[in-house]
């Protein structure tokens, strides 16, 4: 008889090159836009330039992925969680 595995990580989202789809697409079009500076400019400097833009560009991609607290300004939960009416008096900590 067959065995078949509980696969668990329904809930992760599609990964492309390590980077979530959105940011895969603006990786793509980072790399369109400097494909097109490539082919109309003849200059050296301008093509190491835009690879190293584009390297830059992955690295700060991924590691916004990797550590996505580096752009959260707020606290997600509030501190107390009730379904209290709230008084406005504060009688200490709860």
């Amino acid at each position: 008889m067959k065995k078949f595995e509980v696969y668990k990580n329904i809930r992760k989202q599609a990964v492309i090159f390590g980077l979530p789809i959105s940011l895969f697409a603006v990786m793509m079009i980072c790399i369109v836009a400097s494909l097109l500076v490539i082919i109309f400019s003849f200059s050296f400097g301008i093509i190491i330039g835009i690879l190293i833009f584009n390297s830059a560009l992955y690295i700060a991609l991924t590691r916004i992925t990797n550590n996505p607290q580096l752009f959260q300004m707020s606290k997600v939960f509030p501190k107390i969680i009730s379904n209290k009416k709230n008084s406005g008096f504060k009688y200490g900590q709860d």
